[in-house]
C-alpha cells in the first residue's frame, strides 16, 4: 500500500512540474521566441538576402518551391515537399510557439480580441455587418480557432476528386503529430445526453469520422490545454532544405510575360522594417510558387498582382496578367448562431469537443465557460467581446458617444453569474448563399471588401430555423436543466438571452424573440469557417493550377465548393500534406516512394 501511494504522490509531483514548466514557457508571451534546435529554418524576414532583379536569373538564391503563407495548409505542405525540394516559406505574422495568448485553451478569447497590428487575429467586417477574423501568424487559422478536429465526409473527398487512398494516407500523418482525444467536460456531458434526447442519435463515441448523429471529435489542445497547432507540423521537414521567414509580407506575385502563357517566376516582399526583397524560382519547368493564404488571402494575392476581373484591375492600375472574371467570386461563410445556457454552477470552459450532425443539414456544437477574470469582463473592450468570444458593436450609424457610453454601461451591469454557463451553437452546412471578395486598394496590409450574403437563399434559412429549434430542444432537455440546476425556460425566453448580445453589426429588430426566422438573420455570427474565390473549373484546374498561367498553384480553403465536415481544420491541413505528396509523385515517380 504504501508503494502505490508512493506511486500516486510521485505522479501528481510529476504532473505539477509539468504544469509549472508550461506556466514558465507561456509567461515568455510576446517575445519571438521558438527551439532554434527542433525549428531552426525560421527566421526574420530582414534576415533575407536579395537583389533588386526583375529577372529569374543572376540572384543569390532560388528555390523548387516558394510557399506564400505559412498558415493551416502552408505548414504541412512546406513540410513534405522539403524533403526532397528546396522551399521558401514567407509568413506574414510571426510565430506562435511562446504567445500564450494563442497557445492555451483558457487564453482562447485574448487572441481574437486583440486588434494591434502585429496581432495573431486580422479582423475584418463583412459588408454584410458580420465581424469576423483572419488569421496573421505561422500557422495560420489553426492558431486562433477553438481546436476542433474531425475529418470530411467521404462524399466531399470523391466530390474534389482526391484520391481516397492517399488522403487515408494524410490524415494521419496530421493525426499522430499534434492530434488528441479531449476528456470531455460535465458541461460537454450534459450536452451529448440533450442531443441524443433531441433525436441526433446514434451516439458514436471518439471518432475523427463524419457520421451522422452524435460524436466526439479530436482536438489540438492537449490535457494540459496546450494548442498543437499546424506550425508544429514543420519539425517533419527537412532543415537542409527548407527555410520559413516570418514577418514577410509578400505584396505580389512577379511573372515572366514574354512567352506565349505568362508564368510565375518569384514573389515580392516586405520584410518586418518595410524593405522590399525579391525571391526567385528556380529555372526549372516544375518549380511553382504555392499560394497558401487562405480564402481572403489567395484570391486577394491573385487581384493583387494582375490575375482578376480586367475592370477593377485597370479601376486600381494593376497590370493585367491574366482577365479572369471569377477570382474572387462565390465567396460563402456557414452562417452560425448561437444560444446562451444560464448555469448556477461554476462551469470550466470548454471548446467545441461534441457535436451532433444532423441529416437536415445543420451541425450543432457547445461551448462553455468563461476564461478571464471579473475585472476583463467589466473592463471596456471597445469594439471587442470577450463574453462570446468574437468581435462585437454597435450597427455603425449608431456609434454615437452616447450609445457606445450606454454599450460600456450594460457591460459593467453584465452579472457574473451570466458567465457561468454556456452556449449551444448552430451552424449550417455547405450553404447555398454566395457573396464575393473585391480590392478597395492595393495595400496587401488591408483587408478586401467580402460579402457573404448570409441567408440570401431561403433553403438556409429554413435550415437555420429547423437549426434553432433542435438547439432550444437541447437547451430545455432535463439532461441539461438537471445539470445546471436552472429551470426549464421557455423558447421565447432562451432567445432574448441570446439576442440582447452585440454579435454584429446587424441592426435588431422588435420581433427577434418572436420569430425564428428574424433570430436567424439578426444574430448570426460567423465561426470563421469561409472559403471559396478560387474554385476548381473556374480560377483552378483540378489539381490546383491556376488556369492560364504556369508554375502557380493554390493550395487551401479558397478552393473548396462547401467547408469539409464540421470543422474545416482538419481537412486543410490534410490537403496540405496530402497536395505536397502529390507534386512530389507527379515530379519524382516512382522514386518519391509514395
Amino acid at each position: 500500500m504504501a508503494l502505490v501511494n508512493g506511486a500516486l504522490v510521485l505522479k501528481k509531483l510529476i504532473f505539477f512540474v509539468a504544469l509549472c514548466l508550461i506556466s514558465l514557457l507561456s509567461s515568455s508571451q510576446g517575445k519571438e521566441v521558438y527551439d532554434e534546435f527542433r525549428y531552426p529554418f525560421i527566421k526574420k524576414a530582414s534576415s533575407f538576402a536579395s537583389v533588386s532583379s526583375s529577372s529569374s536569373s543572376g540572384h543569390i538564391n532560388d528555390y523548387d518551391y516558394i510557399i506564400v503563407g505559412g498558415g493551416t495548409a502552408g505548414c504541412p505542405l512546406a513540410a513534405t515537399l522539403s524533403q526532397n525540394f528546396s522551399v521558401l516559406v514567407l509568413e506574414r505574422g510571426g510565430v506562435p510557439f511562446a504567445n500564450s495568448n494563442v497557445s492555451f485553451l483558457q487564453n482562447f478569447h485574448i487572441a481574437l480580441e486583440d486588434i494591434s497590428p502585429k496581432s495573431p487575429s486580422q479582423p475584418f467586417v463583412s459588408s454584410d455587418g458580420v465581424i469576423n477574423s483572419r488569421a496573421r501568424v505561422l500557422g495560420g487559422g489553426s492558431v486562433i480557432n477553438a481546436g476542433f478536429y474531425t475529418r470530411a465526409s467521404p462524399r466531399f473527398i470523391k466530390r474534389v476528386g482526391w484520391d481516397a487512398k492517399l488522403v487515408n494516407e494524410s490524415y494521419p500523418w496530421i493525426e499522430k503529430q499534434i492530434v488528441h482525444e479531449p476528456q470531455p467536460e460535465p458541461y460537454q456531458i450534459a450536452f451529448r445526453d440533450s442531443l441524443l434526447a433531441a433525436g441526433v442519435a446514434p451516439f458514436n463515441g471518439f471518432t475523427y469520422d463524419h457520421l451522422y448523429g452524435t460524436k466526439v471529435g479530436g482536438t489540438i489542445f492537449d490535457r494540459f490545454g496546450r494548442r498543437h497547432s499546424s506550425a508544429e507540423l514543420l519539425s517533419s521537414g527537412n532543415p537542409q532544405k527548407l527555410t520559413v521567414l516570418i514577418y514577410a509580407t509578400v505584396q505580389k506575385i512577379v511573372f515572366d510575360t514574354s512567352g506565349k502563357t505568362p508564368k510565375a517566376v518569384g514573389v515580392t516582399f516586405k520584410d518586418e522594417n518595410g524593405n522590399q526583397h525579391q525571391a526567385f524560382l528556380a529555372d526549372k519547368l516544375q518549380s511553382e510558387v504555392l499560394l497558401s493564404s487562405g480564402a481572403i488571402g489567395s484570391p486577394q494575392m491573385l487581384l493583387l498582382s494582375g490575375i482578376g476581373p480586367k475592370a477593377d484591375l485597370e479601376k486600381l492600375n494593376i497590370p493585367v496578367v491574366l482577365n479572369n472574371e471569377f477570382v474572387g467570386k462565390g465567396m460563402a461563410d456557414n452562417p452560425m448562431n448561437a444560444i446562451f445556457v444560464p448555469s448556477c454552477r461554476e462551469e470550466k470552459q470548454t471548446l467545441i469537443q461534441t457535436v451532433g450532425i444532423t441529416k437536415m443539414g445543420v451541425y450543432i456544437e457547445a461551448s462553455s465557460g468563461f476564461s478571464q477574470s471579473k475585472d476583463s469582463i467589466e473592463c471596456n473592450h471597445g469594439i471587442m467581446s470577450a463574453e462570446i468570444g468574437q468581435l462585437s458593436t454597435l450597427p455603425p450609424k449608431q456609434r454615437t458617444p452616447e450609445a457606445i457610453q450606454a454599450f460600456i454601461e450594460r457591460k459593467r451591469d453584465l452579472p457574473h453569474e451570466a458567465f457561468k454557463g454556456g452556449f449551444i451553437l448552430e451552424k449550417i452546412a455547405n450553404p447555398i448563399s454566395k457573396g464575393d471578395l473585391r480590392l478597395h486598394n492595393t495595400n496587401v496590409d488591408d483587408n478586401p471588401n467580402v460579402s457573404f450574403n448570409y441567408f440570401s437563399h431561403p433553403y438556409d434559412l429554413k435550415r437555420c430555423v429547423d437549426g434553432i429549434r433542435i438547439a432550444t430542444k437541447v437547451a430545455q432537455s432535463e439532461h441539461f436543466t438537471n445539470y445546471t440546476r436552472v429551470d426549464k425556460q421557455t423558447v421565447e425566453k432562451i432567445l432574448n438571452l441570446s439576442v440582447k448580445a452585440n454579435v454584429n453589426l446587424i441592426p435588431k429588430n422588435i420581433n427577434d424573440t418572436k420569430s425564428l426566422e428574424q433570430f436567424c438573420k439578426d444574430t448570426v455570427i460567423t465561426i470563421w469557417h469561409y472559403h471559396g474565390g478560387c474554385h476548381v473549373g473556374t480560377v483552378v484546374s483540378p489539381d490546383n493550377k491556376v488556369l492560364g498561367v504556369d508554375r502557380l498553384r493554390v493550395v487551401d480553403g479558397s478552393t473548396f465548393s462547401e467547408s469539409p465536415g464540421t470543422n474545416p481544420q482538419a481537412t486543410v491541413m490534410m490537403m496540405g500534406r496530402y497536395m505536397g505528396l502529390n507534386i512530389l509523385r507527379d515530379r519524382l515517380g516512382r522514386a518519391a516512394g509514395i
